[in-house]
């Protein structure tokens, strides 16, 4: 039923050019298809190998990630959410892993920064002269797994430190000498126990940055030293010879149950030394799912357009074969013979480019730093069968559905319908747009009294419900657009005047190039001015926010006492430091539970302090009692979770543990500044690094205050974070950028399509008089009716969705920079101009 038939194949052979269109539209969504699903499976199947635990057979850690459960019954499903930073196990499970029979020995191991210090003691103790001033800590223990070796000395005990031979060579430091070192708890000496040769497993890159200056500690002070007392990172257990990895595992299992630490081995041992890993998968899958998702639909849309306009072209043709006698079924088995002959090629042709794409964007990410070196892109057969089937899917359902009035028209009626465009669409078609309208105003109204991840996940239904309702009721929208603007056009001169009407006469035509072009701009212009919003917002509250005199950072953190040592500057007023990091806070319940991210930071001092540096336009509530199990939270995120002052706010410090805290305030400032604030001390404790991220000074000199690092002010600072978000605009910008890319093809392509398609109309015009120029420039007028309408409608569909969205979430109007936003309906404008021109131009040619 379903094999070419002869009308199909003879249609290909004879008339290949009448296909280039469908087969290029087709190839083009199999590319986008596969793309975004080799990234989903990389992002499903990403692993690493272990590098620093590949000599222990079993390590045993925490759970990196949050789960939240929503539904019921069967319907009940886990949402997992992996932690901004890393869970920690207790210390004391070594112990107990150790007694575990076939284990040699279990490490509890630990990997933290320290600093080097600003400047030498008085007591003679010395600066180490370290790259960036960090190195990369651990527990001495960890040497039996990772290879490193004393040269030189003796293990540290406590208030000792072993220094790698590099480090200890360019400080001159020797067994005995005094070295002073800033960590988590603080400014401190330690005498030079030993120097060792640094281990393959110690130079791994994947904990803190280590760039192989390394030092040791002893075992007992490690974790009091990374402000984690009492914490580990994991546990590295040693199997004996012929010992069973699985048994051993299970065993180490039990030995550890109800403590909170999962088993792992193989590759999952790399998961737990590589944190970014999690969030490599959760970029992976929002990208290759998520968007690929609405890629994959906005493929099915244009490529659906392109292969209904083809069928819709050779209408003709179809109501000659029924005059002379082919039956309905042999009509539809031609269309999906040729959908069966041209389909496969194109989608196979678009997959080798979508693995070219995927691999492309992978390494982007990977030069940014969104993904660990380790991971490689997985291709398989999955997403090109995926990318085929839709293709294939696509374009026998497209060409059923326009080939399914030809077929059943009957033969005395089939040349005279074939010569008059259909004024009324379909009803089911009509029926299904008018639901899409609906859907999209309602969800258009939802967004806009909804805020934070409600609005933007309600915004996205949006933009694709009225996307598919300008698909769906393309013909009603292009003829109202053609009455619209054909009234200026009659005014313009005969060329003008003729393509108002063309248009107006032929609005099925002038939908097939409409919607692609709404498409582009639509999703364009959503992602990029979804990241200018957002930005422009940010950086008004952080000039805003920021009222202290200098900001003070440092590549490698600011140690504690950095506060203390700015106050004793001359002129200093107040010296605040601020610990940023990320929290996950509970929003929604039920079916719509989820956890949203958020930035907090951890204040040294009252909310006082702050308030003489930072403004966070506290809208309820006071910063005064700020701190011992109080926070201040941003309104936004006080909507979501629909908290207030007085309230207890559940959410997921860093490394995931669970807390309670009072809401004391609310402020308005949350996306520029920080969206949770509270004490540094209830922070530092759950962060891998202990060291404030800037440092808000009020008074003093800018010169004093360089010897702490570098010094900005307000303006100087947003420029840098600025610079710091460019990861987020440039996935954004690249989103746009392939989704407005593909569409713009698709455009092209239908425009030139259809200006193939009216060779006999435009010899007619030559031929009646018209002269080539007047001809073109009726051409050119059909074009920028076109481009107009598709760019309207395409803002407006932006508009649509950006202003409730950005009112949700920033409490603003979206902000389009106009030369941006001219960039995008320019390029529009002149890609539809000249996919109009240039055929045209070879089409007169015959007529000259």
């Amino acid at each position: 039923m379903m094999r070419p038939n002869g009308l199909a194949r003879e249609a290909v052979r004879f008339k290949p050019a009448s296909f280039a269109g469908t087969f290029l539209a087709l190839l083009m969504s199999a590319l986008i298809v596969s793309a975004c699903g080799t990234l989903l499976e990389t992002g499903l199947r990403a692993s690493v190998p272990p590098e620093r635990y590949a000599k222990a057979p079993v390590v045993a850690a925490a759970d990196q990630y949050v789960r939240v459960a929503t539904g019921s019954g069967e319907d009940r499903e886990e949402e997992a959410t992996p932690l901004p930073d890393t869970a920690r196990v207790d210390a004391g499970l070594a112990a107990e892993a150790a007694q575990v029979p076939g284990v040699t020995t279990a490490v509890a191991d630990f990997t933290f920064p320290v600093r080097t210090a600003d400047e030498e003691t008085g007591s003679g103790a010395r600066r180490l002269p370290v790259p960036g001033g960090v190195l990369t800590a651990h527990g001495w223990g960890s040497h039996v797994f990772t290879g490193t070796a004393l040269t030189t000395g003796s293990a540290p005990r406590r208030g000792d430190v072993v220094l790698d031979t590099a480090t200890a060579r360019a400080a001159k430091a020797a067994v005995g000498d005094t070295v002073v070192l800033q960590t988590a708890a603080g400014r401190r000496e330690f005498r030079v126990a030993g120097v060792a040769e640094v281990g393959p497993a110690d130079t791994t890159r994947r904990h803190t940055g280590s760039t192989g200056t390394v030092a040791w500690f002893a075992d007992a002070e490690a974790p009091t030293l990374a402000g984690h007392p009492g914490k580990a990172d994991a546990i590295a257990v040693l199997a004996k010879p012929g010992t069973d990895v699985d048994t051993l595992a299970d065993a180490v299992g039990k030995a550890l149950a109800g403590s909170g630490a999962e088993v792992r081995v193989g590759d999952d041992r790399g998961a737990v030394e590589d944190p970014g890993l999690g969030h490599a998968k959760q970029t992976l899958f929002g990208i290759g799912g998520s968007f690929g998702g609405i890629a994959t639909i906005v493929a099915i849309l244009t490529a659906a357009g392109t292969v209904a306009l083809s069928v819709a072209q050779r209408a003709r043709e179809f109501a000659l074969l029924r005059a002379v006698g082919a039956t309905p079924r042999q009509i539809r088995r031609a269309v999906a013979g040729e959908a069966l002959l041209v389909a496969p090629l194109a989608g196979v042709a678009g997959c080798l480019p979508g693995i070219g794409l995927a691999h492309w964007w992978f390494g982007q990410l990977q030069d940014r730093g969104a993904i660990p070196e380790a991971v490689r892109v997985h291709v398989s057969w999955i997403p090109f069968v995926a990318a085929i089937g839709t293709g294939l899917l696509t374009a026998l359902a497209a060409g059923w559905a326009a080939g399914r009035r030809p077929a059943r028209t009957k033969p005395g009626q089939a040349l005279t319908d074939a010569s008059v465009e259909r004024l009324r669409p379909g009803v089911i078609r009509t029926v299904l747009g008018v639901g899409a309208l609906v859907g999209g105003g309602f969800l258009t109204g939802l967004s806009a009294s909804s805020s934070g991840d409600g609005a933007a996940g309600a915004a996205l239904g949006v933009v694709m419900l009225l996307m598919l309702a300008v698909a769906l009721l393309g013909p009603l929208v292009a003829r109202l657009c053609a009455g619209l603007f054909g009234l200026p056009l009659r005014g313009a001169g005969p060329a003008a005047g003729l393509a108002a009407a063309n248009s107006r006469t032929n609005a099925r035509r002038l939908a097939s190039a409409i919607t692609p072009i709404a498409l582009a701009v639509a999703f364009s212009s959503t992602l990029v001015f979804t990241h200018t919003s957002e930005s422009h917002v940010a950086d008004s509250q952080l000039r805003a926010g920021i009222t202290a005199d200098h900001v003070v950072t440092h590549p490698a953190g600011l140690p504690v006492e950095a506060v203390t040592d700015a106050a004793r500057i001359p002129g200093v007023e107040e010296a605040v430091g601020l610990l940023n990091s990320q929290v996950l806070v509970p929003v929604g319940s039920g079916e719509f539970a989820s956890l949203q991210g958020a930035a907090i930071q951890g204040v040294t001092g009252s909310g006082a302090d702050l308030a003489k540096v930072q403004d966070l336009n506290v809208l309820e509530g006071s910063l005064h009692r700020l701190g011992g199990g109080r926070i201040a939270i941003d309104r936004t995120l006080a909507n979501s979770a629909g908290a207030g002052v007085g309230d207890r706010l559940p959410l997921h410090l860093p490394d995931g543990t669970e807390v309670s805290p009072e809401v004391v305030a609310v402020y308005g400032r949350g996306l520029g500044l920080a969206t949770v604030t509270t004490d540094r001390e209830s922070l530092a404790g759950h962060v891998t690094s202990g060291f404030d991220s800037m440092l808000l000074v009020r008074g003093g000199s800018q010169k004093a205050l360089t010897t702490l690092g570098e010094v900005t002010d307000a303006s100087g600072y947003a420029t840098e974070r600025s610079l710091d978000a460019e990861l987020g605009a440039w996935t954004g910008n690249t989103m746009a950028a392939v989704l407005g890319g593909f569409a713009a093809v698709a455009a092209v392509n239908t425009l030139v399509m259809t200006v193939l398609d009216r060779r006999r109309e435009l010899g007619a015009l030559r031929l009646v008089g018209a002269t080539r120029r007047q001809v073109l420039t009726m051409l050119r007028w059909e074009g920028l009716l076109v481009a107009t309408a598709g760019v309207l409608i395409g803002s407006a569909i932006a508009a649509a969705t950006l202003i409730p969205m950005m009112r949700g979430t920033t409490g603003e109007m979206p902000y389009v920079p106009p030369l941006m936003y001219g960039s995008i309906a320019a390029a529009a404008v002149g890609l539809a101009l000249l996919a109009v021109a240039l055929p045209a131009r070879a089409v007169l040619r015959r007529w000259s």
